[in-house]
């Protein structure tokens, strides 16, 4: 197989940092790897911490015996020239998909509209929405300079050069570490989790940090809805009988009130052809039911999906996930924080919208501060 270039993400200045820095990068997702990435290439020293197993935050694909799930990002636009440019250095990897022809459906399932109009051209990384964001990591990766499975704790002044931060942290089986010796952190996570740390920060500072201040003030206005997503497989329709079970249709938004969104996930170019579905429930339903077990929450999605697509069959696979922090309903209207002073920063999609761009944007743009001093 033909070694594909490494890929780089959109150019950092030419000018090399007066100062190499030392920076933690906290959160795996597309805008913590677009930021690390990025400061790496201007010459500074990173290491990402992930609590997560895998990369790829919200852009990430489950693993089952009958096929890969997107369960969380459905696809992503491409509007801002600095994404297109980043998506060029990865040749074959990101693909065109029919979602730009949605259908909408009512609470009975019927098409409300046959296919919104092509406004702009929807993709989906090959093969799973994980791999865009696993490609770009790379070079992390391969400098040993991603620590999985890690969960950040404590962000606090380190104890031997209070002129740097320290990092605690929580690993499997509840192994503790401090990572010391960094210039600046930067917080790539969700708002929540961010507050918290900023927040713990503060509580445990010797006096209060006016920039630590107004990120909190500034952060705490963004509102962002939950989402119960279920994913569901149907080997039988490989049969010689049917081609597949259902609608004609490949993806649809409904105004069902358990449902906002379903997707064919085997219409998707570069995935298996076993029939399976996404079932991602609407921001108000899993707002209601957020503590609610899994099972209960999986046949209530599975009977509302039955509702939608016809589809009465019982899945040989079925699985739900909650993500907590999904889908930004109040952004902060500005794509990152930075303090060159307090060598803190924060960035996520949550700073601009929900979309996938956003969260390049924003870790792209904090980067680009943080070189710039």
């Amino acid at each position: 197989m033909k070694k594909q270039p490494t890929p780089k993400l959109a150019k950092p200045p030419r000018s090399t940092p007066a100062k190499s820095l030392s920076i933690a990068v906290v959160g795996a997702g597309m805008a913590g790897i677009a930021c690390a990435r990025t400061l790496m290439q201007a010459g500074h020293r990173v290491v990402v911490f992930e609590k997560s197993k895998g990369l790829g935050g919200r852009m990430s694909t489950r693993s089952t015996p009958f096929g890969s799930f997107d369960h969380g990002a459905q696809y992503f636009t491409v509007r801002d020239a600095r994404f297109a440019k980043a998506i060029e250095t990865t040749p074959g990897l990101v693909k065109p998909w029919s979602a730009n022809s949605v259908r909408v459906l009512d609470d009975r399932g019927r098409v409300v509209s046959a296919g919104l109009p092509a406004r702009e051209p929807h993709y989906v990384a090959t093969p799973g929405m994980n791999a865009l964001v696993r490609q770009w990591a790379q070079p992390l990766v391969l400098a040993n300079a991603v620590h999985l499975q890690t969960q950040v704790s404590m962000i606090e002044r380190d104890a031997l050069n209070p002129a740097c931060w320290q990092l605690r942290t929580v690993g499997t089986d509840d192994e503790r570490h401090v990572y010391p010796g960094f210039d600046a952190v930067l917080l790539a996570i969700p708002h929540v989790q961010a507050l918290e740390l900023l927040q713990k920060l503060q509580l445990e500072s010797q006096g209060p940090s006016a920039a630590v201040t107004d990120f909190i003030d500034s952060m705490a206005l963004v509102q962002v809805a939950p989402c119960w997503t279920a994913m569901l497989a149907f080997p039988q329709a490989l049969q010689p009988s049917m081609s597949h079970l259902g609608p004609q249709w490949n993806a649809a938004r409904s105004t069902h009130h358990r449902i906002a969104w379903v997707a064919r996930e085997s219409s998707k170019p570069g995935r298996a052809s076993i029939e399976r579905w996404t079932v991602q429930a609407s921001a108000m339903w899993s707002k209601e039911h957020l503590e609610d077990d899994a099972p209960r929450v999986l046949a209530k999605l599975q009977r509302a999906f039955a509702e939608l697509t016809g589809i009465r069959a019982e899945p040989a696979h079925a699985e739900v996930h909650r993500w907590r922090y999904a889908k930004t309903e109040q952004p902060m209207d500005v794509s990152h924080l930075w303090s060159a002073h307090e060598g803190l920063g924060v960035c996520g999609d949550w700073c601009l919208g929900h979309r996938v761009e956003n969260a390049f944007v924003s870790g792209l743009e904090l980067a680009l501060a943080v070189h710039a001093g």
